[in-house]
């Protein structure tokens, strides 16, 4: 429920893409087929790195160009300094302010509200 309200946070912001490459690289890195490892790869590339992008993702010239370069043989840390990059720009700045929004505290309020159920049945 709460990776569910920080994507819908997120998408309230237009930066959605952010959480679904995290995760997508996430999955990546589990991805045990060489060959599957190839599709993946291309998959995230096309998805949130090539210029325009569907879901492009905010990550600087270096980065992006070394990814680029990787593709022709990707291995399962190709994405890790993009996915790093990302992560930090998630929790210094999306993840604050998702702190202090109501999709936050209506999670919060409802499991407070379900554990004192949980607590206390007679209530």
């Amino acid at each position: 429920e709460g990776l569910a309200a920080f994507r819908a946070f997120l998408k309230s912001e237009f930066s959605e893409e952010n959480v679904e490459f995290w995760l997508a690289c996430e999955d990546f890195k589990k991805t045990k087929s060489s060959t599957k490892i190839a599709l993946k790869a291309q998959k995230i590339y096309s998805d949130f790195i090539q210029a325009d992008a569907p879901k492009e993702i905010n990550i600087d010239f270096h980065t992006k160009n070394d990814i680029s370069q990787k593709m022709s043989e990707p291995t399962l840390s190709c994405f890790d300094a993009a996915q790093s990059s990302i992560y930090s720009l998630m929790a210094k700045d999306s993840f604050p302010r998702f702190l202090r929004s109501d999709l936050y505290k209506e999670l919060l309020h409802k499991h407070q509200d379900s554990n004192h159920k949980r607590w206390l049945p007679f209530l």
